[in-house]
C-alpha cells in the first residue's frame, strides 16, 4: 500500500505568524501518526520562514514513524541532515527565494554533485530520493546518482487533473514504468489532495510514498485534521483494491 507521509510546514508557518508555540509543531506531528498518518516531512528553507532548523531536530526525537527531510544540498541543509538522521532525504533544487518547490532536478547537469551529495547520506544509512519532473532522461539521471528513489513533481497533473485527468496522468505512469525498470523507488508529490489522490494511485503503478501538506492541512480546516487523514488512507486503499 501507497504511505501517506504529512508534511507540516504549513502548521510552523502558523504557528510563526504569532510566535509562541501555537500550534504545537510536534504535538501536531505524534497526532497525525496517532491519526494514522505513515510519516512525517518538513522541508525546512535557509530563512526558516517555516519549519525551524531545531524543529527538525526536536522532531527528530518523537516522530515514531517515518521522518523525510526534504530541501536544497546546501552545506546548512546537509550538516541538518547528518545530525538528525531522517530515515529518508528527498534532494529538491529549490532557490532560497522560492516560495514553495517548482521544478525537479537536471539529473543529467547536476549529476557529480547529486552524486556526491547522496553518497554521503548513504554512508549515513540513510535513504535518498531526488526530486524529478516526469521525463525519462531525469528519471535515467537520477539512477546513475546512485539514489534509492525518485520523487515525481506532481504539479503538473494536479494543474491538468480537472480538464483532462488521463492526459495529466499519462507522463507520470511513463516515469513510473522506467523507474521501476531501473528498481528506483517511486514516491509522488506536490498539490496532490483529496480530488485527485485516487485517481493518481489507481493509475500510476508501483508508488510507495505520497507526501501531502498543503492542500491537506487547507482540507482539515474544513474537514478536522483526523477525519481528512482518514479520508486520504481510504481514497488510497482504495485505488489499491482496484
Amino acid at each position: 500500500m501507497t504511505k501517506l507521509s504529512v508534511n507540516i510546514n504549513k502548521i510552523a508557518t502558523l504557528r510563526n505568524a504569532r510566535g509562541g508555540n501555537m500550534p504545537n509543531l510536534l504535538k501536531t506531528a505524534n497526532d497525525i501518526e496517532r491519526f494514522g498518518g505513515q510519516g512525517i516531512t518538513i522541508h525546512p528553507r535557509p530563512d526558516e520562514r517555516h519549519i525551524r532548523y531545531q524543529d527538525a531536530k526536536d522532531l527528530a526525537k518523537t516522530v515514531t514513524t517515518e521522518f523525510n527531510i526534504e530541501g536544497n544540498p546546501i552545506p546548512k541543509f546537509i550538516d541538518l541532515v547528518l545530525a538528525t538522521k531522517p530515515q529518508q532525504v528527498t534532494l529538491v533544487p529549490d532557490a532560497i527565494t522560492n516560495i514553495t518547490s517548482n521544478a525537479g532536478w537536471d539529473t543529467v547537469k547536476n549529476n557529480d554533485f547529486l552524486t556526491e551529495v547522496i553518497s554521503e547520506f548513504k554512508r549515513n544509512n540513510i535513504r535518498t530520493s531526488i526530486f524529478v519532473d516526469p521525463v525519462a532522461t531525469m528519471i535515467e539521471g537520477a539512477k546513475k546518482t546512485g539514489t534509492d528513489r525518485i520523487e515525481l513533481y506532481t504539479e503538473s497533473f494536479a494543474e491538468n487533473f480537472p480538464n483532462d485527468p488521463k492526459k495529466a496522468v499519462n507522463p507520470y505512469i511513463e516515469s513510473a514504468i522506467i523507474a521501476s525498470s531501473l528498481d528506483l523507488g517511486i514516491n509522488a508529490g506536490h498539490d496532490l489532495s483529496l480530488d485527485n489522490i485516487q485517481f493518481f494511485i489507481e493509475n500510476v503503478p508501483n508508488v510507495l510514498e505520497v507526501s501531502i501538506g498543503h492542500a491537506l492541512i487547507c482540507e482539515s480546516l474544513y474537514l478536522g485534521l483526523e477525519n481528512v487523514i482518514q479520508m486520504y488512507l481510504r481514497k488510497m486503499s482504495g485505488a489499491l483494491s482496484k
